[in-house]
């Protein structure tokens, strides 16, 4: 059974006037980097598959759906150990 774990991930955002994060683009584990397409959904969430805790952003990248985890200014996704 394939274990599920932070990457923590390299992110390129712009930061709105109002002071909202908004992620364009992160960097995978080997260096490959995904331009985010559209973000579907904003909110404070647990990682409950690799733990952790903070804001969610699910997120398009292509055809995938990515869930991309900002904790204490770190971001991480989750990915098969």
């Amino acid at each position: 059974m394939d274990t599920l774990v932070k990457t923590y991930v390299k992110v390129r955002a712009d930061f709105t006037p109002e002071g909202q994060i908004v992620p364009l683009k992160f960097r995978t584990e080997d260096g490959m980097p995904c331009l985010i397409d559209r973000i579907i959904d904003i909110r404070p969430a647990p990682s409950l598959k690799a733990g952790g805790q903070g804001t969610r952003y699910t997120c398009r990248v292509g055809e995938k759906l990515i869930y991309l985890f900002n904790d204490r200014n770190r971001w991480f996704t989750e990915s098969v150990d």
